[in-house]
């Protein structure tokens, strides 16, 4: 059991599914991984579903944006910072995009949305009352977050210089090296080229399941879709990218 108490600036603290049939996901997920999902009311904006695993938040699954409707469904990542205003201010001068200007969650905390030189967006998140994902690394959970991108040189310098963060090469066997986000000494996610040409920067998503095989079978039982068939990597684990019924990609992760 890991249970997440707070996090250190530049640490993926929340993953969070944006989708056009939130009923429709609440049914995925919540018999794919077991979730505890409460519907929160957003006025006029609809409603916000909250993803639970033992009373401790994990996820979120949100309607899209006004405008934003016909982006397809995602999941997205949430970066931890200390002052979100401060770091935001400094996106531009690194080369980034600022996509939402920070604002205000109901006192849960404070959030901009960046999209970093080489395309891939992610949230930056002030915690108030909530820090987002509260357990992490056991089954149904979050697991590992990466950036995926086609240069990551420019990518990890982007987030070094805004985040103040490191990166280190992890040997990966007799394959190319992977690069690793460094906080405070501790390896906390990842960047990486696409797998394949075409694939848009974008952060991944990795949940932790006892068996990568079984949880693929029950995907499909429930109208999803194999992206990346189950695969080892020698070291890590075994994986998968698989699509849920409306479209968002996500990984699976047994060690």
């Amino acid at each position: 059991m890991t249970k997440i108490e707070s996090y250190l600036q530049g640490t993926p603290s929340y993953v969070e599914l944006t989708t056009t049939d939130q009923a429709a996901a609440k049914e995925f997920y919540g018999a794919l991984f077991g979730w505890d999902l409460e519907d929160v009311p957003m006025g006029d904006a609809g409603y916000y579903v909250t993803a639970a695993v033992s009373g401790d938040a994990v996820a979120g699954i949100s309607g899209p944006m006004p405008g934003t409707e016909d982006h397809g469904a995602h999941w997205g990542v949430y970066l931890a910072v200390d002052d979100v205003d401060a770091v935001t201010a400094k996106v531009a001068g690194a080369g980034g995009t600022v996509e939402a200007e920070p604002f205000d969650v109901m006192g849960l905390g404070r959030m901009s949305v960046v999209k970093d030189p080489t395309g891939a967006v992610v949230s930056l998140w002030q915690a108030g009352t909530s820090i987002g994902t509260e357990r992490a690394n056991e089954p149904g959970t979050p697991i590992w977050n990466e950036v995926v991108t086609p240069d990551v040189a420019a990518a990890t310098r982007f987030y070094s210089d805004v985040l103040g963060v490191g990166w280190e090469d992890q040997p990966m066997g007799d394959g190319p090296a992977y690069t690793c986000l460094v906080v405070d000494g501790r390896q906390v996610g990842g960047a990486m080229l696409p797998p394949m040409d075409g694939v848009p920067a974008h952060w991944n998503v990795y949940f932790n399941v006892d068996s990568v095989d079984d949880t693929i079978a029950r995907a499909t039982e429930l109208g999803g879709s194999v992206v990346a068939p189950a695969f080892d990597v020698p070291g890590v684990g075994r994986m998968a990218v698989l699509a849920d019924p409306q479209g968002a990609m996500f990984n699976l992760m047994a060690s």
